[in-house]
């Protein structure tokens, strides 16, 4: 089976659960990837599925970026997926728990790019990446992990699968965010009015904007550009919470204010 003929089969496998709303399954051995470049190039294919459906790309999302969120699922290295057009939400954003398999929120900071990062740039550290941030806001990333059992995990499938992304909930941008403490900033979340989880911008890769450069780095590899007015998530601060119809999360982050979502 050639590795074009694989791509296509994982693609459609993906497609086909995710329209179902099928409780999450490993893809079979026979089409699962065994490196992450295998991976990257199965997401892409599924990404052809879902623009039809979703928008183009505007953006990325990273994962796996602080100890806590490795920890959870037992993968020790970041890894990325790209965020889709229609799947932007402004806060105060309102979400249908009936849209998602099983519904989970991050809190993130959210970058803004004014101007690109091209390939040709790397390598790209924070000071050379932030100069293309317009702007940071807090968000949510939103996750669709079906269900998974987190003791029995592929992760290089869920890479395959858009490392789970269905979608962002972006809070007021904030222009004059070069004077923020984003290592010691503290991000938590609230359900309901209760605290959910808490923790600090240096828990991502050391800097939120360190999560940047690697995004365009790991993205160089491929050969591939970020672009102006992407925006990138740049990995959650806090263990993934999952969501109920009838509950409202709000994330707030130290400096940049608050992100809420409410599912119907």
């Amino acid at each position: 089976m050639t590795s074009e003929i694989k791509n296509q089969q994982v693609a459609r496998f993906l497609h086909e659960a995710h329209r179902a709303r099928r409780p999450y399954q490993p893809l079979p051995e026979e089409i699962a990837p065994k490196t992450i470049d295998e991976a990257y190039a199965m997401q892409e294919a599924f990404q052809e599925l879902l623009t039809a459906e979703r928008g183009p790309i505007a953006g990325y999302k990273i994962a796996l970026t602080t100890p806590v969120m490795q920890k959870m699922v037992g993968f020790g290295e970041p890894c990325a997926g790209v965020v889709l057009a229609k799947n932007i939400h402004q806060s105060p954003a309102n979400v249908k728990g009936e849209d998602f398999g099983h519904l989970g929120a991050e809190c993130e900071v959210a970058v803004l790019l004014k101007s690109d990062l091209p390939a040709s740039g790397a390598p790209y550290n924070r000071a050379s990446a932030s100069e293309a941030v317009g702007a940071l806001m807090p968000s949510f990333e939103l996750v669709d992990d079906r269900g998974a059992d987190y003791s029995n995990l592929f992760f290089l499938g869920v890479v395959a699968d858009m490392v789970w992304n269905a979608g962002v909930v972006l809070g007021a941008q904030v222009i004059d965010w070069q004077g923020l403490d984003l290592v010691n900033a503290t991000g938590s979340m609230t359900i309901n009015g209760q605290p959910a989880g808490e923790g600090k911008g240096g828990d991502v890769l050391g800097h939120p904007l360190d999560a940047l450069a690697w995004l365009a780095n790991t993205l160089a590899a491929r050969g591939k550009s970020l672009s102006t007015g992407n925006i990138v998530m740049t990995g959650s601060i806090v263990s993934t919470k999952f969501l109920n119809p009838g509950d409202t999360a709000v994330v707030s982050i130290e400096g940049l204010g608050e992100a809420t979502v409410v599912v119907g």
